[in-house]
């Protein structure tokens, strides 16, 4: 079951349960702090979007070593939203942050440079650098 908490002025936390319901995906613990109340069905909604996005590249990693950390916040004296996200691996930590005029925009900006440096992340680790061939082949002249 994937857990969310919610961050009220004074530091109160609260367990809520996520809109994300694959029987067979990635369990990772999740856990999401608002400064802002008002905005927190279209944060959930997209961040559970991008998670079953996420099952094809975690799949390889046990669930229980895999944390998702965030902090979702709105500029006091801007329209502009920021998420910073925090992905924990047992093979490294990974960092995103994303800003936006719309919630959901600042999320989708978040999740695809997390997207992007887990590919990197995961590339690295297969040693893809040493299968790539040095220079084209030349074809056999016949």
């Amino acid at each position: 079951m994937l857990r969310l908490s919610e961050w009220v002025e004074g530091s109160i936390q609260r367990p809520l349960a996520l809109p994300y319901s694959h029987s067979e995906g990635v369990r990772m613990n999740i856990s999401l702090n608002y400064k802002q109340i008002g905005l927190r069905e279209p944060v959930e909604a997209e961040v559970s979007r991008y998670l079953s996005k996420f099952e094809k590249l975690l799949k390889t990693y046990s669930p229980d070593l895999v944390q998702l950390h965030g902090a979702f916040e709105k500029h006091p004296r801007k329209v502009e939203y920021a998420i910073s996200l925090n992905l924990s691996l047992p093979t490294g930590t990974l960092h995103a942050t994303g800003r936006g005029p719309d919630p959901r925009l600042s999320v989708k900006h978040a999740f695809a440079e997390l997207e992007r440096q887990l590919k990197k992340h995961q590339s690295k680790l297969r040693k893809d650098y040493q299968w790539k061939r040095k220079r084209p082949r030349i074809p056999a002249l016949v």
